[in-house]
């Protein structure tokens, strides 16, 4: 069993805060999302900044997501009674204490040794669900060890082979995930400067890859890989390792993927299949048509493509085509996500949750498991602040009439 705990209401935990401040306390990680960005980028190596913390390009869509925030504002509502507050919420049966989750993010290896250990460790304490990266720097098995009963996604990057496809779902299923998180916006890597400023890729050292090192579909496809006798090699990387990662290079993404192979996935699990990144009001009337269970509003937090739009601006148009093509469907959004307004910002205009990712990261970076709880649970509380000075006692209680859009 997990060691997970009760999160405190917002009031209390705001008053242990102040309480461990006259006894001497220092923040763990900063409180302010700027700063925290800051800090974690000064932990960093720069490679490994230039991972996390970069995106496509001018970084212009990475702005756009924080800043178009700004245009939706928080309308609240007075003498309402909301001395008792519940932000639960549940997705695919399981219920969760914050409409939070952890968007996945890869290569963790490059910012704390435990990486994605340490994460899973710090959701399931807090009961928050953990979208476990494909690219992850620990087998899903590892990770799923030190969660307990904590609740759990798999993130999956749709590979040229679907026999390593349904080995990964599989394997997904027996570790007790909840969903399948189908990323469908990194079929080919974006034009990435910071990474190539520094003519660096972290797969191609190895990092990264556990997944895929440790699955045995994976195994005999680098066994049955001809790579000649002058293959190339790099100096310090094991030629083992090397040929895993020459092995993923080739297999790692599909762009030929369409809506039609939707259905070779729906074959292969009985998990709900989310589709992830998803912008266009079109095709999230194709969600519907194509029969999945939900979709996550999402520009790969600026990773992918530059110019684009964000997504919170995105989120109502997605919201409006799938609402009326008839579908319930659970609708997530991400991508900057970085305080306790956005999150409430983001439900008003009609996701069922969020999924956060760099903030988590950076409290990794600086104080590992314990940063990755302590920025997740100051979000916690912050939303609930926001939610009850709205007005509003509960997530059913957020809606259209609590926001103005500019």
């Amino acid at each position: 069993m997990s060691d997970k705990k009760t999160p405190l209401s917002a009031p209390a935990r705001q008053g242990e805060i102040y309480i461990k401040g006259m006894m001497g306390a220092q923040p763990i990680v900063p409180f302010d999302p700027v700063q925290l960005e800051a800090k974690a980028k000064e932990k960093m190596n720069p490679k490994a900044g230039g991972y996390i913390i970069g995106g496509a390009g001018t970084d212009d869509t990475i702005r756009e997501n924080t800043n178009a925030f700004a245009k939706h504002r928080i309308y609240p509502r007075m003498l309402r009674d909301v001395s008792v507050r519940d932000t639960s919420t549940e997705l695919f049966g399981v219920t969760m204490p914050s409409p939070i989750l952890t968007c996945p993010i890869g290569v963790l290896e490059m910012i704390d040794d435990e990486a994605d250990k340490a994460v899973g460790k710090a959701t399931s304490k807090l009961g928050i669900p953990m979208i476990m990266s494909n690219q992850a720097s620990y087998p899903m098995e590892e990770i799923v060890a030190g969660m307990g009963d904590g609740p759990r996604w798999f993130q999956l990057y749709w590979s040229k082979s679907n026999d390593l496809v349904k080995s990964l779902v599989q394997r997904a299923e027996q570790c007790g995930c909840s969903a399948i998180a189908v990323t469908l916006d990194t079929t080919i890597l974006g034009w990435r400067v910071q990474d190539l400023d520094l003519m660096h890729l972290p797969f191609l050292s190895g990092q990264g890859i556990a997944q895929y090192t440790s699955d045995p579909v994976f195994k005999h496809i680098v066994k049955t890989m001809d790579f000649g006798d002058d293959a190339l090699q790099v100096p310090g990387v094991d030629p083992e390792v090397f040929d895993a990662v020459k092995t993923f290079t080739g297999v790692y993404s599909r762009p030929s993927i369409t809506w039609e192979d939707l259905a070779f996935l729906r074959s292969v699990t009985k998990l709900p299949i989310v589709l992830k990144g998803i912008l266009h009001p079109e095709d999230g009337k194709l969600a519907v048509k194509y029969g999945v269970d939900g979709i996550i509003v999402s520009n790969h937090g600026g990773r992918q493509v530059d110019g684009a739009i964000a997504a919170i601006d995105a989120l109502p148009k997605v919201v409006e085509a799938v609402r009326g093509a008839g579908s319930d469907m659970p609708i997530l959004m991400d991508s900057g996500i970085r305080t306790g307004a956005d999150i409430f910002k983001a439900l008003a205009l009609g996701a069922q949750a969020v999924c956060v990712g760099r903030p988590y990261a950076y409290g990794l970076a600086l104080a590992g498991q314990e940063g990755v709880e302590e920025v997740l649970a100051n979000l916690m509380s912050e939303f609930e602040f926001t939610m009850a000075l709205a007005g509003c006692k509960n997530l059913g209680e957020i809606g259209k009439d609590n926001i103005i859009s500019h």
